[in-house]
């Protein structure tokens, strides 16, 4: 695994999974892992995600990490300034200029870490982390634990009936279920 900037190479890794699967602990791991070795490290976060903070990226199991709430993928690029490893929270939210902004950042030599839902509530996937995982040279799955059956879980499911595909929420709106234990939502 790629985890120190030599030479202007720059890449993209992604870190993917259901909702509780641990991807934002393993986002802020690697972010620690950068800060130790005295890498310039910015790290971002859709500002529509408010569930914890305002200002820092929040795991389910509470540790957090300073960031920069933005509301479009372009604010990335325009507050960079001089890192060498960005962080980038909830990528699902950002839409598929997410994509461009990363390549950009990459091609600058930057290490971009780009953490997401691969699915939404449907167990369709969620754009742009598809996409993402094509140009990534680095890919990580995480799995949930099925809160019906105990199984590996990969997908979520939205416990409430509301019907449009963004709604931000945690565990009082979604839990994690594996393939068998998952629903689709009758009005989605």
């Amino acid at each position: 695994m790629m985890n120190v900037v030599k030479d202007g190479l720059g890449w993209v890794e992604v870190i993917c999974g259901s909702m509780f699967s641990g991807k934002t602990e393993e986002l802020i791991r690697r972010l620690r892992r950068a800060q130790i070795a005295k890498l310039k490290v910015e790290i971002f976060k859709p500002a529509i995600d408010n569930r914890y903070s305002e200002d820092h990226i929040v795991s389910h199991n509470e540790q957090r990490i300073p960031s920069i709430a933005v509301t479009k993928a372009q604010d990335i690029l325009d507050n960079v300034g001089d890192a060498q490893v960005i962080g980038i929270d909830e990528g699902q939210f950002f839409g598929m200029e997410l994509v461009d902004v990363c390549n950009t950042l990459a091609d600058r030599g930057l290490r971009v870490i780009v953490a997401g839902l691969d699915q939404d509530f449907r167990g369709v996937p969620f754009e742009p982390i598809p996409q993402l995982l094509a140009i990534a040279e680095s890919i990580t799955k995480t799995l949930a634990i099925c809160m019906v059956c105990g199984s590996p879980a990969n997908r979520t499911q939205r416990l409430s009936a509301d019907e449009g595909r963004v709604i931000v929420g945690a565990k009082e709106m979604y839990e994690a279920r594996c393939r068998k234990c998952h629903k689709v939502p009758a009005n989605a």
